[in-house]
């Protein structure tokens, strides 16, 4: 919490709480600044400047991707992270440092140049805000972080209210719709790799609806879904893992090992 009261009348405050229940302890720490989960704050002169605040003693420029992956699963990791950096950082200077952190991991984990520039501008073209992409503008950078910060409150707020208040209306009316029937689904599972194989999908579709969507098919209330494995990495290649527990329980103690000598 923050508070301009002296010092010694929030420790007095802090220790009267402190005593009304034995089975509750309050631990606390008065300081000018504090970090809580991924959030930096500071009080300079009064004024509150927050910004991402990453463990010392975890290695900064990590990523969660250790292998191939679709090329909307690279351009989402840029867009969480700037959003996350729009979100925490209170002004544009924090965030400018911020964007060069992100920059910084992405290009030591082999994202190419023009890749990381075209998302950057992609996100702050999506919130017409590309001046401050452009000339740092200070402004648009507050009015887009207070946007922001409105957006990750409301999202999950606004679903559940229309979902209650059209449940509610069905349940006045006398009549819940049931839902429609499903599309039989046709999956389609292909080992993603960033060369020749990056444009399948797109080439896939395009087939598929020239040969098979025409009119009156039998297949055009099929859904096609083309989903994406994993190449898998040098752990997964090499490491064997422990056998599941059930194997290890089922053992049998009749069964003797033996051993054999060369």
């Amino acid at each position: 919490m923050t508070s301009n009261e002296p010092v010694e009348t929030i420790t007095a405050l802090l220790d009267r709480e402190n005593e009304k229940d034995p089975n509750i302890r309050i631990s606390y720490n008065i300081h000018d600044s504090v970090e809580f989960l991924d959030v930096f704050i500071e009080n300079i002169q009064g004024q509150l400047k927050t910004s991402v605040f990453r463990k010392p003693a975890a290695e900064p420029y990590i990523l969660p991707y250790t292998s191939d992956h679709p090329r909307h699963i690279h351009s989402n990791t840029i867009q969480t992270a700037l959003l996350r950096g729009v979100r925490l950082c209170s002004d544009i200077e924090t965030f400018d440092q911020e964007r060069l952190n992100i920059e910084i991991a992405l290009l030591l984990n082999g994202y190419p140049p023009k890749f990381i520039s075209h998302h950057f501008k992609q996100f702050f073209k999506n919130y017409n805000a590309s001046s401050i992409y452009q000339d740092l503008h200070a402004e648009m950078y507050q009015q887009l972080h207070l946007q922001l910060l409105n957006e990750s409150i409301t999202t999950d707020q606004v679903p559940q209210q229309l979902e209650q208040q059209q449940l509610g209306q069905e349940i006045n009316n006398g009549c819940i719709k049931t839902k429609p029937k499903k599309q039989i689904e046709l999956i389609i599972h292909y080992r993603y790799e960033s060369g020749p194989l990056k444009k399948f999908s797109r080439e896939f579709r395009k087939l598929w609806e020239k040969h098979f969507c025409y009119e009156n098919s039998s297949l055009n209330n099929i859904r096609l879904i083309l989903s994406t494995r994993s190449n898998k990495t040098l752990e997964t290649l090499l490491v064997n893992k422990k056998p599941r527990r059930t194997l290890l329980r089922n053992i049998d103690p009749n069964i003797s090992t033996t051993t054999m000598e060369t």
